[in-house]
């Protein structure tokens, strides 16, 4: 077969086509998301039915290019087409279609997943609750008891789609292979411009650098656990219990901050009361954080954004409410999907959610193969270098807070705090994909499933469950980045990327001081440099965009080593005579 296009008209063909069915697709599975029912699953099933379809036929054309003379612009959207995908399409209609059907049973088991459980007024009735109820108990109840029922209760949940995700395993797999992969995990780690064994490295690497960070925070909270729930639950030569840390998979423990705050009472931010009297609802809080971009002289929102993203939770149907930004048409159908109360997470959130459609939007002139993050620990990242830049200055400046305190205990307090959420869950953001890729190529059996994603919670996070596990349960499979084939190594890159841009933009800001107190609210010349790191999309290896930006090649966690490092000392001296380690 001659081919009549030369590398270049292909690319640009390609570029072309996607934004077709990418349009279509994005429509399927936003009314799915937005309405679970079965119509809507069955719309989302066949969209992305095509889309493997399509994605089939275009990367088996894209193999008669590889070694096809091009331009550099098309070298790098044909690296863009070709690695890093998050699933290959297998050969065969009949698996495509199995493959599809499975990833909506699976997302759809999740979002409608419920823990019920006789009422306590009639054993005749059920008491059910959803993730949120049961997250809810995780944040606000100091029960041990209680809390261990929400956490296992949950739990209870992921084994019904566990054989199905068996069954997705091997025909993903199936799909990386027909590609040259492995398999489907070797496929995810080439999208990071460098070999896959030089990627494994890279994430250990960054990992060694904030280890001594992480476990000077985990000895304190476990002391302090230790102290309130007693010695005889929280060993102090032990593992932490899970479902003690204020979040249903342990990866966050800033709803624990009560529990361990360094100098309680002083230069208290209670975020949430003062949304809660501020009567703010979800519309207000999101052109709040809007208005944290346009201070920076990006745009303001397409008026389309208002009218059609999903702020709230619909009182009338089942919605996924996991937060997630989307764009329809690769130009200005932007919107965000989540549901939106007044409270300090959900703030944030809609920062990071806004991120990534700020991302969309400042690359959007671009072909659409270049329509995505430098890596994709890039678009994580932004939205929460934005959320590094909401001190108590900030909060104050908009009008949230009255007065902000500034003495060393309050940034004792303040650091604390952060660290509950940033510092905690650097482990918890490695594992994840530690473990798929593990299983993805099959060094980890599905008999093993279990047992073997606690081996890592417990290696890394120094988590353990307070209740035995067996493989009947699939605890990995709580997390929704499971059941919708996520990665999820992109979030612990994010972690690393968000201190090193936001050091980036406070210097381009001129900021000099300690960097924990730097805010970029308002501040145009940091919004340059923001703007042009988006802009760039993916039209240029990481590496590359990295350096135009902020002038180094290397992602490296001495930012956020520089950050807290009031609090390391701190914690350091407070650990003093403790038993670290578990």
């Amino acid at each position: 077969m001659v081919d009549k296009k030369s590398a270049d008209e292909f690319i640009a063909d390609i570029n072309l086509r996607y934004l077709g069915i990418a349009r279509e697709v994005n429509a399927a599975q936003w009314a799915y998301v937005t309405y679970l029912n079965e119509d809507t699953a069955l719309l989302s099933a066949k969209a992305n039915e095509r889309l493997m379809e399509f994605e089939k036929g275009v990367l088996a054309d894209a193999r008669r290019y590889k070694d096809k003379p091009m331009s550099p612009a098309t070298a790098k959207a044909y690296t863009n087409l070709t690695l890093g995908k998050t699933l290959l399409p297998p050969d065969s209609a009949a698996e495509r279609a199995e493959l599809a059907q499975l990833g909506t049973n699976m997302e759809g088991v999740y979002g409608a997943g419920k823990y019920c459980k006789p009422a306590k007024s009639n054993a005749s009735e059920k008491d059910c609750r959803d993730l949120d109820q049961l997250s809810e108990v995780l944040v606000k109840s100091r029960n041990y008891d209680e809390l261990l029922d929400a956490w296992t209760g949950w739990r209870s949940v992921a084994p019904g789609y566990k054989k199905d995700y068996v069954r997705y395993v091997e025909i993903a797999n199936a799909g990386a292979r027909a590609y040259g992969f492995s398999d489907l995990g070797a496929s995810w780690k080439s999208g990071y411009d460098m070999p896959s064994p030089n990627f494994d490295a890279e994430v250990e690497r960054l990992w060694t650098q904030v280890e001594p960070l992480y476990k000077s925070l985990h000895c304190k909270v476990r002391t302090d656990l230790a102290k309130y729930y007693g010695a005889d639950k929280v060993p102090l030569d032990q593992a932490i219990p899970a479902h003690l840390l204020g979040n249903m998979w342990s990866q966050q423990w800033g709803s624990i901050y009560d529990l361990v705050t360094p100098y309680p009472g002083v230069g208290d931010l209670d975020v949430t009361a003062a949304l809660v009297k501020s009567k703010k609802d979800a519309v207000a809080i999101t052109k709040t954080a809007e208005n944290f971009f346009t201070s920076l002289g990006l745009q303001s929102l397409p008026q389309s954004f208002w009218e059609k993203s999903m702020l709230t939770k619909p009182r009338d149907r089942e919605v996924v409410c996991h937060a997630s930004a989307w764009t329809m048409d690769a130009k200005d159908d932007v919107r965000i999907k989540e549901c939106i109360e007044p409270t300090e997470i959900e703030f944030e959130t809609i920062h990071h959610e806004l991120g990534h459609v700020y991302y969309f939007l400042e690359y959007k002139h671009q072909p659409y193969l270049f329509q995505n993050g430098a890596n994709d620990g890039f678009h994580e990242a932004i939205g929460d270098t934005i959320v590094l830049s909401m001190t108590p200055g900030y909060l104050k400046t908009i009008g949230l807070i009255d007065k902000v305190e500034n003495n060393q205990k309050a940034v004792i307090n303040q650091q604390m705090k952060l660290a509950l959420d940033k510092v905690a869950f650097l482990p918890f953001g490695k594992i994840i994909d530690q473990w798929r890729w593990q299983v993805f190529s099959g060094k980890i059996k599905p008999e093993d499933y279990n047992k073997t994603w606690w081996q890592l919670v417990n290696q890394y996070q120094g988590v353990r469950s307070a209740v035995p596990r067996s493989e009947n349960d699939f605890d990995a499979g709580a997390k929704y980045h499971v059941a919708a084939n996520v990665p999820y190594t992109r979030y612990f890159i994010a972690h690393i990327l968000q201190f090193q841009f936001h050091k980036a933009l406070c210097d381009a800001a001129g900021f000099k001081g300690p960097l924990h107190e730097c805010s970029i609210y308002n501040n145009k010349e940091a919004g340059k440099k923001l703007q042009a790191l988006l802009a760039a999309g993916s039209s240029k290896p990481w590496q590359d965009v990295l350096e135009d930006a902020i002038g180094t090649r290397e992602m490296d966690a001495s930012a956020i080593l520089d950050y807290f490092a009031p609090l390391k000392t701190w914690l350091d001296e407070q650990n003093k005579g403790q038993s670290c380690g578990w």
